[in-house]
């Protein structure tokens, strides 16, 4: 096998793990998204349920103080999670896992084939490789869920361009 067909199976793996961990994750960015909703609008409003009843009337000091707990309940587990934070660094490793994926595809089709020199190949795909690992060590890991999600996406063929087909 030649180095020049080595380098080319290499950066279809690099491409492939990519695409899968890219979706991962997005979906899991889509998870921290909707929690983060899930959670904050109820303590928001419940947090102004809390005060427009406790100003309406003293009798209900005692609901308005429930409903007060049960806002700063929410906005704890809010702060605990810190699912909007979760959700732009899923956002951002999905975004670097997509480039990575393209630079890869664009390396074996268009440049690859036109490098004569294997040396220059082996170089130009160390650099995808250390970048894949700088990506995965700054990557946050997914849940299994987020990685089914993804694959689901890919399945659907969410990741193919028209004129591959």
């Amino acid at each position: 096998m030649t180095q020049h067909v080595a380098i080319e199976k290499e950066l279809k793996r690099i491409e492939e793990a990519a695409m899968y961990s890219a979706q991962s994750q997005f979906s899991s960015g889509k998870f921290w998204r909707g929690l983060n909703l899930v959670l904050g609008v109820p303590a928001a409003a419940s947090a102004a349920f809390a005060g427009a009843t406790g100003l309406a009337d003293a009798a209900n000091a005692e609901t308005a103080a429930y409903i007060a707990l049960i806002a700063a309940a929410l906005t704890a587990i809010m702060t605990t999670l810190n699912a909007a934070q979760r959700s732009e660094q899923s956002q951002s490793s999905g975004n670097a896992y997509l480039a990575l994926q393209g630079d890869a595809r664009i390396l074996r089709t268009v440049d690859l084939p036109g490098l004569a020199d294997d040396v220059e190949a082996r170089q130009r795909l160390s650099e995808l490789v250390e970048r894949r690992n700088q990506i995965n060590a700054t990557a946050p890991v997914p849940a299994f869920l987020a990685y089914r999600f993804g694959r689901r996406n890919i399945a659907k063929n969410r990741q193919e361009y028209e004129v591959d087909q």
